[in-house]
């Protein structure tokens, strides 16, 4: 906002769903590897953890999927970068942790991956797995020069994910995931909200051509609203705030 930068190069699960005055998304890279990643030293998979094992996890979405689908399993917070949530799995403070994948991937620490998590057990964020270029709006003859950078196919997924979540009000302290595969020109997005502990998943999806993106994203929001996502996400607001 000082001016210092005309652009920066985000993760897009990280930029939030409405840009501040002043700023826009000129382009998406072709998307690396969009789901979570089970890291652990002794176990190969998440079925393969004992009843009672502890898995770290700093993300509301992942541990409301997580409690509701494994819930012999303790979940507990994890924080820091890659490195230092990595240094306590290995110092045995957890028997598993979960990651996004393409951030391993991009460390180049691949070899810590045991499991890729499929969007069964774990749906992922929106965006999770894409860097985004944000310039500075003023900046629009940035935006010829950027062009080539954009991938048509992840620009369109990623709106759609983005979508939904914005209509949502989704921010990190939402359990709420977005999805969205292309095929032939069809976009399947699928949404999922829940309440941290794990006892309530409201789960959506819809299809519509690329060019539709946007709109699926609100359609498929409306179908979780419809289903008492807005309610159950004023629930998790105010236990957070509360707590």
């Amino acid at each position: 906002q000082d001016g210092r930068a005309d652009l920066a190069v985000h993760s897009i699960k990280d930029v939030p769903m409405d840009l501040p005055e002043g700023f826009a998304l000129a382009a998406i890279g072709e998307r690396a590897n969009p789901f979570d990643a089970f890291v652990s030293k002794q176990y190969e998979s998440l079925e393969s953890l004992p009843a009672g094992a502890v898995v770290g996890t700093s993300s509301l979405r992942r541990e409301a999927q997580l409690r509701a689908r494994y819930p012999q399993l303790e979940i507990k917070p994890l924080r820091g970068n890659v490195q230092t949530r990595l240094s306590k799995l290995d110092h045995g403070e957890y028997d598993a942790i979960i990651l996004a994948a393409a951030g391993l991937q991009r460390l180049e620490l691949n070899d810590r991956i045991r499991q890729i998590l499929s969007p069964t057990d774990s749906l992922p964020a929106a965006g999770q797995g894409a860097l985004g270029i944000e310039i500075a709006a003023h900046r629009t003859d940035l935006l010829d020069v950027l062009s080539p950078l954009n991938h048509d196919q992840t620009h369109a997924c990623v709106t759609a994910e983005r979508s939904l979540a914005r209509a949502l009000g989704g921010s990190c302290q939402v359990p709420l995931a977005a999805f969205c595969e292309e095929n032939n020109g069809l976009l399947t997005l699928r949404g999922l909200v829940g309440h941290p502990d794990g006892s309530v998943l409201i789960q959506a999806k819809a299809e519509a051509p690329t060019d539709y993106a946007d709109a699926l994203g609100r359609a498929v929001a409306k179908k979780l609203a419809d289903d008492g996502a807005e309610e159950l996400i004023q629930a998790v607001l105010v236990e957070q705030v509360a707590n």
